[in-house]
């Protein structure tokens, strides 16, 4: 799935997700719209209608009494349409699912239909004992039975009207709780997804980022998490990614070759060159004016320079290829620290600087280390701390025994190295930013290979440094170092 479509799925599915809750409140609140318009027609009708009822009830009984004692015929003619009024009523309140109320108001009207025209009779022709009678013994307790019953219709439709609200109340907090709880639902899955889909995102581009900044720091081994056999962009990317390490790592392995052929090629005409220098000097070709010795005293340092930087090229060179060797033999611990001490206290003091060589612990007298390759290591370890070092600071080598090994220290107060440059500093070539704090600049090598010639011991080499503060190299080295070359290190450490 391509990443354009992973979004566009992720992005529907969250949307399906909250608009799931929405639609399930849309329809609760549709049925209770209902509910309520059915609570509307029919009980809150039925209530109104029995209301009526019981209004046309006491119309009928105040009709009655006007009858009674007026003894006309226009108080008859109300009566008889109170009554059929009443009974048109009556037959509406069946609708309402009240038939046994119904059908008891509509008995009492029609029990009063039945006595009303001999009740009209009596009242008009004057006979008040009759018309008194029948409106005692049918007319009165038909009415009260009528108007008994609606107060017990009033009382039924109350009550079922409590229960049918009683009922909605209790399905609004249902629904409430449900839609409340599908929507935390939907929001947490919505979030789920959103997060699995940013990670399927960023955790990708920050591999990639962390790849391409280790390839810029020169870190070609660097292995992308992202399986390159993705189908997505991504995976296309590490693919990508893949080749461009392989390529790069085979242009530094060119480089590398270039540069020891290179170095090697070089080696001869200089030494030549050299050579016919030191013939010159001699005086073989005849003596020289005062320039012509200025100029060649300038040629004799550039050669040497030049001579220098090829040998350190062929050094690095040979330890990469594994053909680097170290010839470990006795060396008197005390007199080795004694030259490094005294060579360079002359140097102390022309800078101005103070220098001291620390010895802590019990010592061993006598180590096996190929002592010219050390000796090689830890002066380029002091002349890059006096390098780094200004007037009036401080530089020392302090050494102290260790488990099986001797620990040593090269400290200064120099300008420090930034900390995002140190991984890189013993790379072939790499030069801090601090170069401009230095009184003379160099080649970039000497720290690869004090890590080549220090390995090649089997000891180790690490920096500290801060800015402003100073700078520690840290140098680990067994006693005794077997005589082996790189390329039998390997292969013991790989066995």
């Amino acid at each position: 799935m391509t990443l354009r479509s992973r979004l566009g799925a992720g992005l529907v599915t969250i949307a399906i997700i909250l608009v799931l809750p929405l639609v399930f409140a849309i329809r609760s609140l549709n049925r209770l719209h209902e509910d309520a318009k059915a609570l509307r027609d029919r009980e809150f009708s039925g209530l109104l209608l029995i209301g009526r009822v019981r209004e046309g009830l006491n119309n009928l009984r105040r009709e009655e009494l006007a009858l009674l004692f007026s003894y006309n015929s226009a108080a008859r003619d109300t009566v008889d349409h109170e009554l059929s009024h009443l009974g048109a009523m009556a037959d509406t309140l069946s609708r309402f699912q009240l038939p046994s109320y119904a059908q008891d108001i509509r008995s009492a009207v029609q029990q009063i239909q039945q006595a009303a025209p001999s009740e009209y009779a009596a009242a008009l022709a004057g006979d008040t004992a009759k018309a008194d009678a029948l409106s005692a013994k049918v007319f009165v307790p038909a009415l009260n039975r009528a108007d008994s019953t609606a107060t017990f219709a009033e009382s039924a439709i109350r009550d079922r009207t409590s229960s049918v609200v009683s009922a909605q109340t209790t399905a609004i907090g249902r629904t409430t709780t449900v839609s409340v709880t599908a929507l935390a639902l939907a929001l947490f899955i919505a979030a789920v997804i959103a997060i699995l889909l940013t990670r399927s995102i960023s955790e990708p581009v920050l591999d990639l980022r962390a790849g391409m900044t280790a390839v810029a720091d020169g870190d070609l081994d660097f292995k992308l998490r992202i399986p390159s056999d993705r189908t997505d962009e991504f995976g296309t990317l590490a693919e990508s990614f893949k080749e461009m390490t392989r390529q790069l790592s085979e242009l530094d392995k060119l480089k590398a070759e270039f540069v020891s052929v290179a170095s090697h090629e070089l080696k001869t005409p200089i030494n030549v060159m050299i050579g016919y220098l030191q013939l010159l000097e001699e005086g073989v070709y005849g003596s020289l004016t005062q320039k012509q010795l200025d100029v060649h005293k300038t040629l004799v340092v550039q050669a040497n320079t030049l001579l220098r930087l090829v040998k350190q090229l062929l050094d690095v060179s040979r330890f990469e290829a594994g053909g680097g060797r170290v010839e470990p033999r006795k060396v008197d611990l005390d007199h080795f620290l004694a030259e490094l001490d005294a060579a360079f206290h002359v140097l102390a003091v022309q800078r101005e600087i103070t220098f001291q060589v620390e010895r802590r612990g019990d010592l061993p007298d006598e180590v096996y280390w190929d002592v010219d390759r050390i000796n090689e290591v830890l002066g380029n370890l002091l002349s890059n701390a006096f390098k780094f070092t200004p007037r009036s600071g401080r530089v020392e080598l302090g050494i102290e025994p260790v488990d099986g090994g001797i620990h040593m220290e090269v400290r200064d107060t120099g300008a420090g190295i930034p900390p995002e440059q140190l991984p890189r500093i013993f790379e072939k070539f790499y030069q801090a930013d601090n170069q401009r704090s230095a009184h003379t600049t160099g080649t970039g090598l000497g720290l690869a290979i004090a890590k080549q010639i220090v390995e090649a011991h089997g000891g180790t080499i690490a920096c500290d440094s801060t800015v402003g503060v100073g700078t520690t190299f840290s140098i680990t080295l067994p006693v005794r170092v077997a005589r082996r070359s790189s390329m039998q290190r390997a292969i013991t450490a790989a066995v």
